[in-house]
């Protein structure tokens, strides 16, 4: 054969083998048990998108008009100068977007807590176009989930959770939402990771699914689903600098909460009662010890479930039920993903030797949320969420008293925050009478019009005056 004829069988050859393996190439690109012909994707978007609803919010924020010269953002300023400050100040309406789902025929909707979180108004339009007032029955801070609900005569389209345990790497995924206002936009991509640590919107959350499925603002709390058309997380996270890269909250950890979400309005979470740092090098080295992985408890809560346990400062937890704790935002979010009572078994090294402890969990201390709670509404209203002092809120807020309720948050342009209430302030008493309960506090507010705190701070007490919320 001659050497022309031999370039040339080599050359059709080469692109024959070019041309297969793009059409194999093309149809492995495909989501697993689909053809050429068929597209799981349509069918999803066509069946699931009327339960997949928009959310628009609403939040009144003070804004200044008068000339103080950034003196209107310092708390004392606000607080010796309040009824001139609001003279000079009104209330604008700001507005926000993002996205939920369906989760059950009575209307209750399956979102992110920061997509609702201090807002005042929530509107939720659903695919037919049909719009509905919400309401919010209970919110999770700590991982970012919050139910609403919207009531109507008719039974409304749900999705069914899946199992995010089961998801891989590599599988894929389909994000339904609203971003930037693109109503019910459908994008598709694959399980890129799982277990991811992010800090984002000031939530530090270890567990995370990592996805390529193009999600923007707006998507927040919207679903991410597998194609067998079930949910398996709720997209939360974006970072606006990288591209290709969303994170959701795994479902399993909303099937967890939601049942208690809508039952107390807040979620009870198991509570051991320590203090816990990194182990870094240094402590690696004072310890002696040969392990990388783990905390320290710096600190155990004198009556809480780790004492009653006989856990002891300075021991390194490095295993919760046989699974390796890696940092402290690992072994938190851990605990707190057990119920109360529940009894979890920690490995721990204490003096260089491995000790195997049982511990039966307690009730997490907490704040008690603004709508769907214990405490009364109009200190939501007022922009403020309260707890009862505990050994917990003692220790983070330097409070050196026992009685009192705590201020867990202020709401940026609230009315506390407008009359200098800060963070870490605990209420004494509410027009002369003594409040260390929200028993207390709903008995001194009702039938009244005007409001006196008496707050401490840095051990000194004073007076704010407020007026009830309408």
């Amino acid at each position: 054969m001659s050497t022309k004829k031999k370039f040339l069988s080599v050359f059709f050859a080469a692109a024959a083998i070019a041309f297969f393996s793009t059409v194999v190439f093309a149809a492995s690109s495909l989501p697993i048990g689909a053809t050429l012909q068929e597209n799981p994707v349509k069918k999803i978007a066509k069946e699931l998108s009327p339960a997949v609803v928009n959310i628009d919010v609403e939040s009144m924020v003070a804004q200044s008009f008068g000339g103080f010269g950034g003196l209107e953002n310092d708390p004392l300023f606000r607080r010796f100068f309040g009824e001139e400050f609001r003279r000079f100040s009104r209330s604008v309406p700001m507005k926000g977007r993002g996205s939920g789902f369906i989760v059950s025929n009575e209307g209750l909707i399956l979102t992110n807590n920061h997509v609702v979180d201090g807002t005042n108004k929530i509107t939720v339009t659903l695919s037919s176009g049909k719009v509905y007032d919400a309401k919010i029955i209970g919110k999770d801070p700590t991982f970012d989930l919050a139910i609403i609900k919207i009531d109507g005569e008719e039974d409304f389209p749900v999705i069914e959770m899946g199992d995010s345990d089961a998801i891989e790497v590599g599988d894929w995924v389909v994000a339904i939402g609203n971003p930037y206002g693109l109503e019910h936009t459908v994008t598709v991509g694959v399980i890129s990771a799982k277990n991811r640590s992010i800090q984002a919107r000031n939530l530090n959350f270890d567990g995370f699914l990592q996805t390529d499925a193009a999600i923007n603002p707006g998507n927040s709390g919207g679903p991410l689903i597998g194609l067998d058309g079930k949910v398996v997380g709720i997209n939360t996270a974006i970072l606006p600098y990288a591209q290709g890269l969303g994170f959701a909250i795994p479902v399993n950890m909303a099937k967890q909460i939601m049942s208690d979400l809508v039952e107390f309005g807040s979620v009870k979470r198991g509570y051991l009662g320590v203090s816990v740092q990194n182990l870094n090098n240094e402590f690696k080295e004072a310890f002696e010890l040969d392990t990388d992985e783990g905390v320290v408890i710096g600190d155990v809560l004198a009556g809480e479930a780790a004492e009653k346990a006989g856990m002891r400062r300075g021991d390194v937890v490095t295993h919760i039920n046989g699974e390796k704790v890696r940092n402290v935002s690992a072994f938190v979010n851990k605990i707190r993903s057990f119920s109360p009572d529940t009894k979890v078994k920690l490995s721990v090294i204490r003096e260089k030797k491995p000790v195997e402890i049982e511990v039966v969990l307690g009730v997490m201390p907490g704040p008690i949320v603004e709508q769907g709670g214990d405490g009364p509404d109009i200190f939501g209203k007022l922009g403020m969420t309260i707890a009862p002092v505990n050994k917990e809120l003692q220790n983070k807020y330097k409070i050196d008293s026992d009685r009192g309720l705590v201020i867990t948050r202020v709401t940026q342009g609230s009315d506390a925050h407008a009359t200098g209430i800060s963070e870490g302030d605990v209420i004494f008493e509410v027009n002369n009478s003594r409040v260390n309960s929200i028993a207390d506090l709903n008995k001194a507010v009702t039938n009244k019009r005007s409001l006196a705190l008496l707050v401490w701070r840095d051990g000194k007490t004073f007076y704010v005056p407020m007026k009830m919320p309408n």
